[in-house]
């Protein structure tokens, strides 16, 4: 639970004053604190691993590497050329894989 350091303390006489029906009020009103929801709802959003994706069509448009770009032989991304940081052998590796 956070605590407000900024609200003002209440000292040992002033928490022996609460009345016994504000303290079981108190008790009850931690259940209101509970927020509904839906869980039919939320599961729609998730996607199951082994989940049949056969009907799904991609809906990226894929486009080739292009004459700026390089395939970093380490990780095998593709990046543009200023993040060429070396060549091992002839081939390009990016500066994320030369750190």
């Amino acid at each position: 639970m956070a605590t407000d350091y900024d609200a003002p303390r209440k000292n040992d006489d002033e928490l022996n004053e609460d009345s016994i029906e504000e303290l079981k009020a108190r008790r009850n009103d931690k259940s209101s604190g509970s927020v509904d929801v839906d869980e039919t709802e939320q599961a729609e959003g998730f996607e199951l691993p082994g989940a049949d994706l056969s009907n799904e069509e991609l809906s990226v448009h894929v486009l080739p590497r292009q004459q700026d770009e390089f395939t970093c032989s380490r990780c095998f991304l593709v990046h543009h050329r200023s993040q060429l940081a070396k060549e091992v052998g002839g081939m390009p590796v990016c500066t994320e894989c030369a750190a």
